[in-house]
């Protein structure tokens, strides 16, 4: 697995320390899945983006 180097306010690392510490969990599953989910939510925005947009394109063609 690779390794990221990232710089992150202490304010917020704090409150990502703190989520964590709630979950059981360690700082980087953490913000593997917040990654995850960022990564999937756009995706999905995406694909209803390009759906939408074929639905104009199909309106002009008729």
């Amino acid at each position: 697995m690779a390794k990221v180097l990232l710089s992150i306010p202490d304010k917020f690392l704090d409150q990502i320390d703190e989520i964590a510490n709630q979950e059981q969990r360690s700082r980087s599953e953490l913000i593997r899945e917040a990654l995850r989910n960022y990564m999937r939510r756009n995706i999905v925005f995406d694909f209803k983006k390009a759906s939408s947009d074929a639905d104009i394109l199909d309106k002009i063609l008729e």
